[in-house]
C-alpha cells in the first residue's frame, strides 16, 4: 500500500529570513528608484573652485619662482668658485715652480758649510757676495712656503664652499621640480573642471570678464588719480604697453607674465632692478599702509602671504597679470579674490 506523506512545510524561522531579505531588497530598489542623480555643479560653483585652485597654483607659483631665483644664484656662485679655484691651482703650481727653481740655484752654489767654504776661498769678498745672495735665496724660499701654505688653506676653503653649494643647488633642484609639480597638478584640476561646463557656459563666463575688464578700464581712465612720474611712470606705462599679454606661470616677458614676472619686468624697462618674487619685492621699497596714499605705479599686494602682487593703476584699479587663462589687464582692487595688505613704493 503506497505511502501518503505531507510535504514538509518550512519552519517558522526560514520563513521570517526570508520575508526579511526579500522586504530589505524591495527597500533598497525602491531607495535606488527614487534617488536623485548626482547634480553636476552649476557654472558659479564651477568658478569658484577654478578660482580657488588658480589661487593655490598662483602660491605655488611664486614658491617656483624664488627655488628657481635660488637656482640660477646658486649656479653663478658656483660658476664664480669653481673659477677662482682654477686660477688659484695655477697661481699655486707657479708659487711651488718658483720655489723649486730657488732650491735648484742654491744646490748648484753649493752645499759646503760657509765655515769651509770661507776658510777654502781664495777670494773672500767675493764669498761674502755670495753668502748674502744665499740668505736672500732662503728669505724669499720662507716667504714662498708661507704664500704657498696660505694659498692651500684657501683653496681648501673655496673647494669645501663649492662642495656645500652643490648639495643646497641638488635640494634647490629637487624642490623646483616638487614645485612645478605642484602647480601643473593645481592648472590640470582647474582645467578638468571648466571642461565640466558647456560651450554656453564658457561663453558667459567670458563675457562677465570681458564686463569687468571694461568697467575697470574706464574706472583707470576716468579716475583722478595722480600720474605717474620717473621710474614709477616708466614702470606703470612699460606695464601698459603689454595689456592683452597672457599669463603664463614662471614667465617674466616678454611675451608672456606671471604677476611678480611682470612687474620685475615693468620697473626694469624703467632701469630699476627688484627682486624676482612677489614676498621679496614687498620688502624692496618704501611701505604704503593706506590704500589712499597709494599712487600710480606703485606695487600692491594681496592676500595675507603676498602671493600676487600688480601696479596701482589709480581710483581702485590695479594693473597686473591675474592667473592662468587670463591676459595682463586692469582690474578692481576690491575683485582680486583676497585683501589688499599694502603698497611699496620703489
Amino acid at each position: 500500500m503506497a505511502s501518503h506523506r505531507r510535504p514538509k512545510q518550512p519552519s517558522r524561522t526560514r520563513v521570517t529570513v526570508l520575508t526579511t531579505a526579500a522586504a530589505a531588497a524591495v527597500a533598497l530598489s525602491s531607495q535606488a528608484a527614487n534617488a536623485a542623480p548626482s547634480e553636476k555643479p552649476s557654472k558659479d560653483e564651477v568658478k569658484a573652485k577654478v578660482d580657488k585652485l588658480y589661487e593655490e597654483a598662483e602660491q605655488a607659483t611664486e614658491k617656483y619662482n624664488g627655488a628657481k631665483e635660488k637656482q640660477e644664484k646658486l649656479q653663478k656662485e658656483i660658476s664664480t668658485l669653481q673659477d677662482n679655484v682654477a686660477r688659484g691651482q695655477e697661481e699655486l703650481n707657479e708659487l711651488r715652480d718658483g720655489l723649486g727653481s730657488m732650491a735648484s740655484a742654491q744646490y748648484r752654489s753649493g752645499g759646503i758649510d760657509p765655515s769651509l767654504q770661507l776658510f777654502l776661498s781664495a777670494d773672500p769678498d767675493n764669498y761674502l757676495d755670495k753668502a748674502s745672495t744665499l740668505d736672500q735665496l732662503s728669505g724669499q724660499q720662507v716667504e714662498a712656503l708661507k704664500k704657498i701654505q696660505e694659498k692651500q688653506r684657501d683653496l681648501a676653503q673655496q673647494r669645501s664652499e663649492a662642495s656645500e653649494k652643490l648639495k643646497d643647488l641638488s635640494a634647490t633642484r629637487t624642490e623646483l621640480g616638487n614645485k612645478k609639480k605642484e602647480v601643473q597638478g593645481k592648472l590640470s584640476s582647474a582645467q578638468k573642471l571648466l571642461n565640466t561646463l558647456t560651450a554656453q557656459e564658457k561663453a558667459a563666463l567670458q563675457q562677465e570678464e570681458q564686463r569687468a575688464n571694461r568697467t575697470s578700464e574706464r574706472q583707470v581712465l576716468s579716475g583722478k588719480s595722480t600720474p605717474a612720474s620717473g621710474r614709477a611712470g616708466a614702470a606703470f606705462a612699460a606695464a601698459q604697453s603689454k595689456i592683452g599679454t597672457p599669463y603664463v606661470y614662471g614667465a617674466t616677458g616678454p611675451s608672456s607674465f606671471d604677476c611678480s614676472g611682470l612687474t620685475s619686468w615693468a620697473y626694469a624697462q624703467a632701469g630699476v632692478g627688484i627682486p624676482r618674487t612677489s614676498q621679496a619685492q614687498a620688502n624692496y621699497g618704501t611701505r604704503i599702509s593706506s590704500m589712499s596714499q597709494l599712487q600710480v605705479g606703485d606695487l600692491v599686494f594681496f592676500f595675507n602671504d603676498l602671493h600676487h602682487v600688480g601696479l596701482y593703476a589709480g581710483n581702485g584699479q590695479v594693473l597686473h597679470a591675474p592667473r592662468t587663462g587670463t591676459n595682463v589687464r586692469y582690474e578692481s582692487m576690491s575683485t582680486i579674490g583676497g585683501p589688499f595688505m599694502f603698497g611699496v613704493r620703489v
